[in-house]
């Protein structure tokens, strides 16, 4: 009798941060994954593939993917990467805000672009975003990336529910990651939502994992928003 096929997500950011946390989580429910970082994941497994890259060149990434190439169907993609700098306006840097951009946008187009074909029919597409798209005051670069995300799910659902796939949002609030702590975002320390707590990166890799199992099958085109209360 054959062996059950495992299946197979592509997972940006997957080093740290949310994105190990959903790479964790997808290993823990069976998946295999391939991880796309700039270092490697902290912890090895059997069914984890780490490709070296780096998401801030995205012009590169179509060679980064060369391994995949006998790798057969896709179920998942997930981009998950992510940085954030902050300042506000009279202070904005144009590479920092040109550095958002490479990595939150272009680097979930030129992924998108390049996988769109492997993945099978009834696959799934989550982008990470952050409830600071919606706007906050020195974090105008930042937001506007982000709310890019939104775009580009919404025009992907459209373009592909004909074959029953689907593309959605996470939208998280202040979450417990190492970029909470990056000095390049330290003019706009984090607010603790309501809820008295920063979200748990396994909390998003939970919603994360739900959008991509059988119960998330109908949703899509969505920005999903997992904030502690700080968007009341």
């Amino acid at each position: 009798m054959p062996e059950p096929r495992h299946r197979h997500a592509v997972v940006t950011g997957a080093s740290s941060g949310i994105g190990a946390a959903i790479v964790t989580r997808l290993l823990d429910e069976g998946w295999r994954v391939t991880g796309i970082s700039r270092t490697a994941p902290p912890h090895g497994h059997e069914r984890l593939r780490w490709l070296p890259a780096d998401l801030a060149r995205p012009e590169e990434l179509p060679e980064a993917l060369t391994p995949m190439a006998e790798d057969g169907p896709l179920d998942a993609l997930v981009h998950a990467a992510g940085v954030q700098r902050s300042a506000r306006l009279g202070q904005l840097d144009a590479e920092d805000g040109s550095l958002m951009w490479r990595i939150h946008v272009q680097a979930a187009t030129v992924l998108a672009d390049a996988l769109v074909d492997r993945v099978r029919d009834g696959g799934r597409v989550v982008l990470v975003g952050s409830r600071t798209m919606t706007g906050v005051p020195g974090k105008s670069q930042y937001a506007a990336t982000k709310a890019a995300l939104a775009g580009l799910a919404r025009s992907w659902a459209a373009e592909l529910a004909p074959r029953g796939v689907t593309v959605n949002v996470v939208a998280p609030g202040p979450t417990d990651t190492p970029m909470l702590r990056d000095p390049g975002r330290s003019r706009t320390p984090p607010v603790v939502p309501p809820l008295g707590r920063l979200v748990r990166p396994e909390e998003v890799a939970g919603l994360t994992a739900f959008l991509l199992g059988p119960e998330g099958g109908s949703v899509t085109g969505q920005t999903l928003v997992m904030c502690g209360g700080a968007s009341l």
